[in-house]
């Protein structure tokens, strides 16, 4: 369910606490509430919004993304190439490229302490500070869409889990290797204690996305962002990593961002899924409802466009007339209605809908559900 904004600012009491960081003064956002960890998401992003200023204008990579992440549960972001689902993973983490900034929203981080909630804002914290830099990494981890370029060519892989390891805990680099090592044998990688001191140029597709798994999970986070973890892998290797993928949330209790065009691999591993469109979200729920009742024209296509079994044989599979609107010349009203076929002239055109639950678990920003 969306909470607006303005709900949270009222609901939430604040308390400013001002520190010091890197000799640079910071303000951080905290409370307390009389609530257990458990009962309440784990991260919510509230009206996200993160723009890139441009020397030809300004792109809305991301405008008013709203969701929340359950304790040991998936959350599956979905949308096609360019709708901004990589934009909010490095928002999350505060490692938008230079050029983009967060303009508005907030993203709370909760953290469970003797019986209560402690909540932090990250927007407001200083983006290359020590706090930030405590929680990258450490609490919320990111798995890179392409670890080949993602991992330095001119380091082995273990000498860069070593470094992970230690910048997030206390141990020394012999400590560091050991607890690396464990970590490559605990995602499946062979001969784990040779394959630490080859590079990555070395390993294969699968090879290297289990130690970018395994980096990832070097300080025990409870927030694991996969940015499109099964790119460019074979179908067999796509298989291994969700596997990996499940048996280690079973394992640990981890909470999954899986961000992914693959209406399929949604279908395996999601239990709620976002789908966004031009750095909007055009529809929300559990993941049987929306892939059994889709709401939006534009969740529709999507699941129309996979390949079927059940297909007729010889017949072309639907796809979506268009393609997404330049940033520069975003469509006024609903971004989706160049391309919808349920267009409704004089609404979708000059109107942008808002988004509003019809049912219990479904949220959908479309007007065809409007009174």
């Amino acid at each position: 369910m969306i909470v607006k904004h303005e709900d949270v600012k009222r609901k939430r009491t604040l308390s400013v606490d001002i520190s010091h960081d890197d000799g640079v003064q910071s303000i951080g956002k905290t409370k307390q509430l009389g609530m257990t960890i458990s009962s309440q998401p784990i991260l919510s992003v509230q009206d996200l919004k993160t723009y890139f200023h441009q020397d030809e204008g300004v792109v809305r990579a991301v405008d008013g993304v709203s969701f929340d992440v359950l304790p040991g549960k998936t959350l599956g972001i979905v949308g096609e190439s360019g709708c901004g689902k990589s934009v909010t993973a490095r928002s999350i983490l505060r490692i938008v490229e230079q050029g983009g900034r967060i303009e508005g929203g907030a993203i709370w981080l909760r953290r469970g302490q003797n019986g209560h909630v402690n909540e932090i804002d990250l927007v407001q914290l200083k983006e290359d500070g020590r706090e930030i830099r405590s929680i990258r990494g450490g609490e919320i981890a990111l798995i890179f869409q392409e670890p080949m370029t993602s991992f330095s060519a001119f380091h082995t892989v273990g000498n860069q889990m070593i470094e992970a390891i230690r910048l997030h805990s206390n141990l020394n680099r012999k400590e560091a290797r050991e607890r690396a090592i464990e970590l490559l044998r605990m995602v499946g990688i062979p001969k784990p204690e040779r394959r630490i001191d080859e590079y990555s140029f070395q390993l294969s597709g699968g090879l290297r996305q289990r130690v970018m798994i395994a980096m990832a999970l070097s300080s025990d986070p409870k927030v694991l962002i996969a940015d499109e973890p099964t790119t460019a892998l074979d179908v067999t290797t796509q298989a291994q990593v969700l596997d990996l993928l499940r048996q280690l949330q079973e394992e640990r209790g981890l909470s999954i961002i899986l961000i992914t065009h693959d209406m399929g691999v949604i279908a395996e591993m999601a239990d709620d899924v976002v789908v966004m469109y031009l750095g909007r979200v055009v529809e929300q729920g559990p993941v049987d409802e929306i892939f059994h009742e889709p709401k939006h024209p534009y969740t529709r296509l999507l699941l129309k466009s996979i390949p079927s079994i059940l297909a007729q044989p010889r017949t072309k599979l639907a796809t979506l007339v268009g393609s997404i609107p330049h940033p520069y010349n975003r469509p006024a009203g609903c971004p989706f209605h160049p391309r919808c076929p349920e267009f409704m002239a004089g609404k979708c055109n000059v109107e942008e809908p808002q988004p509003k639950p019809v049912n219990e678990r479904q949220v959908v920003s479309c007007f065809l559900y409007e009174e």
